[in-house]
């Protein structure tokens, strides 16, 4: 059951959010950036409505044990999947790859007044009903 299981470390988070946006369960999207100057097997690490987080960790010196890094999963991702955060340190996050995953993100925003009623309908409906002054 686990044996096709890729986990991953998250680099670089004092350079965005720190550990703030990261929670066991929390959804990422991964996204391979092939123009990356720095690394040409860079993948990085969004959040829903924040953006960037991080970068998939690819050396040694930042990739926890049992994870793999950014240049061994590299060819096995498409260009962007999804990621599930499973476990947390002080100083690390490691998630696992979804790679057949795509996060689908949807937003809802409504504006209402203070009773919960839909200020647009309200003020659709307020349009209609008032008189129209005449310009004599």
């Amino acid at each position: 059951m686990f044996e096709n299981e890729r986990y991953i470390t998250i680099t670089g988070l004092n350079f965005y959010y720190d550990m703030k946006p990261f929670k066991i369960g929390s959804l990422l999207t991964l996204r391979k950036e092939p123009d990356n100057v720095h690394d040409d097997e860079a993948i990085e690490v969004l959040a829903p409505l924040l953006g960037r987080v991080g970068y998939v960790a690819n050396s040694p010196r930042t990739t926890a044990g049992g994870t793999m890094s950014a240049g061994r999963i590299y060819d096995e991702l498409p260009g962007e999947c999804a990621a599930v955060v499973r476990f947390m340190t002080q100083t690390k996050v490691i998630a696992r790859v979804l790679p057949d995953k795509k996060l689908n993100i949807k937003i809802d925003v409504t504006l209402e007044d203070q009773n919960n009623t839909d200020i647009f309908s309200q003020v659709a409906v307020d349009s209609i009903t008032e008189p129209v002054q005449s310009q004599s």
